[in-house]
């Protein structure tokens, strides 16, 4: 199933509810999150691990970074999220910040978050289309 990217989240920064039942690579025992946002951050977002010690991750909508970026889910991952229409979909890029000089970001394209703005279920999966595409696609590089 190809993912629509043209509709953006909600523009409310009250924090959402999420429920990742698989939770996300490497934290798959935290499955409960809350994707939330600050005004002068955006275009990024948090999503932020619930739990006793809380992690974050920063995260963006993949819309407008990569020219001709293609979502093709599993038939599988579709009908675990039950997304029966593009609309259904938010999707999320983790990013990541290197802490090397010089300080580089780079974006998971292959194993976007996947959520339904229905549902609040979501999954980290990996494309159908995955080849296309890198785990570490430069985001921003310092001159």
């Amino acid at each position: 199933m190809k993912v629509s990217l043209a509709t953006p989240a909600s523009a409310d920064p009250a924090p959402q509810l999420i429920r990742i039942p698989g939770g996300l690579v490497g934290f798959p025992e935290h499955q409960g999150f809350e994707l939330f946002y600050s005004e002068d951050q955006l275009p990024f977002r948090w999503l932020r691990l619930a739990g006793p010690e809380p992690v974050d991750f920063v995260v963006i909508e993949p819309a407008g970074l990569v020219p001709d970026y293609e979502l093709e889910l599993f038939d599988e991952d579709a009908a675990f999220l039950e997304i029966n229409d593009t609309a259904d979909a938010l999707v999320l890029n983790i990013v990541t910040v290197s802490r090397a000089l010089p300080p580089t970001a780079t974006v998971n394209l292959v194993g976007p978050v996947v959520i339904n703005r229905r549902t609040g279920i979501a999954k980290q999966v990996v494309l159908a289309n995955h080849t296309r595409y890198s785990a570490r696609h430069p985001l921003v590089t310092a001159g």
